[in-house]
């Protein structure tokens, strides 16, 4: 397995991904005899790999490239390798070949699918587009996260044989995220416990749409909170986009906090469970694992209809959709204040609508089955090269 993120570096839902899905097939009885390779420093659960020191002042795109070179280089005789992201699908299409190993990509997002990344970064982007490109079509397998993935995945690579691409969701360990009533540890975040508040939780990227849920966040109730647990901006510029917003929003309104941390998950499971609604206003989701981590917390989830959410947000049963559409933002943030104003304004739907979101996890989002139909996919892509 190969990735970027690796704990306790993760940052995002594909860095959580990777960290249960290795638990789960470590733990499958006959399971693969699993080793990470990850970004970073020494580990005791997996090998690091430094930048090497010639790169240290090169482009990021530079350095992950030769990162993974070094990991390529540490993966002879291994019988397959499986790799998470951009960062690290380089590693898994050099050792696949210079080592002749089978490689199996999981699709988590696309960089055709985040343009705005060539204005951040430039060159950069280009590199990090070519890599994903090659690799890709030169895997032995693609794993989609939704079936909404894997239409983009053909959209974006039309030359993919199709037969290659499968679908395997994204799990939640729903003992981790389970329903904590913990209004002592809500407070100490400086949210008022007593006060129903709508959630979003992610990092600052173009992609999950914080500005939008700002703007349409001038739309919610008075008596209404709104918290932000966002940090990991992804420039210095959207960092500052999101502070000025917040603090004009706090200027007018109370209830209003902005938490820039990832936070462990001993406070933000009850920080979770605690919101009427968790609110999701991504312009971009293959699927979206915080879904499936409010639904398991019992909370009721608002979320835009793009990418993979639909398959994990059932509208009008575990929460509300709301359609997304780049030519009309205003459209967009006008429907994610009607759809958290109902569930502020009925609490009691919003309760059922969580208790239904952690039924469906429970059934259908477990890791255990995601771990068996991933090593599902490696016994066909070994089979297929005979």
């Amino acid at each position: 397995m190969v990735t970027r993120e690796w704990p306790p570096d993760v940052y995002g839902g594909a860095g959580v991904h990777v960290e249960h899905l290795a638990a789960a097939l470590r733990a499958l009885p006959d399971g693969p005899d699993l080793h990470v390779h990850c970004f970073g420093g020494p580990r005791a659960d997996a090998t690091g790999h430094e930048v090497p020191a010639g790169l240290q002042g090169a482009n990021g795109a530079l350095q992950a490239l030769g990162v993974d070179v070094e990991i390529a280089g540490a993966l002879a005789g291994v019988d397959l390798v499986h790799s998470h992201t951009w960062y690290a699908n380089g590693a898994g299409l050099f050792a696949s070949l210079v080592h002749g190993t089978p490689h199996v990509v999981t699709a988590h997002s696309l960089e055709p699918r985040r343009p705005w990344k060539a204005d951040q970064l430039g060159g950069g982007y280009r590199l990090s587009s070519w890599v994903e490109r090659t690799a890709y079509l030169a895997a032995d397998g693609v794993v989609a996260v939704s079936h909404g993935m894997r239409a983009d995945v053909l959209d974006a690579y039309p030359d993919l044989d199709p037969a290659r691409v499968h679908v395997v969701g994204n799990g939640v360990d729903a003992e981790a995220y389970r329903p904590v009533h913990d209004p002592d540890v809500v407070r100490s975040l400086g949210v008022d416990p007593d006060r129903p508040y709508a959630l979003f939780v992610g990092r600052i990227t173009r992609q999950k749409g914080v500005v939008h849920l700002l703007r349409a966040a001038e739309q919610l109730p008075d008596d209404a909170g709104l918290v932000l647990c966002a940090g990991a901006a992804d420039t210095p510029a959207e960092r500052q986009q999101v502070a000025d917003a917040v603090a004009e929003l706090q200027s007018r309104r109370g209830g209003v906090v902005w938490i820039e941390a990832m936070l462990p998950r001993e406070q933000l499971v009850p920080l979770i469970t605690g919101a009427t609604v968790f609110v999701v206003p991504s312009v971009y989701e293959p699927l979206g694992i915080v879904n499936l981590e409010a639904a398991a917390c019992g909370t009721a989830v608002v979320a835009s209809a793009v990418g993979g959410i639909p398959e994990v947000v059932a509208d009008g049963r575990t929460g509300l959709l709301v359609p997304y559409d780049p030519d009309d933002a205003a459209a967009f943030e006008a429907g994610l204040a009607e759809r958290v104003t109902e569930l502020l304004h009925d609490p009691e739907r919003a309760t059922r609508m969580g208790a239904a979101g952690r039924e469906r996890v429970l059934a259908e989002f477990g890791w255990p089955a995601i771990a068996r139909q991933t090593v599902d996919v490696y016994a066909a892509v070994v089979a297929a090269r005979g």
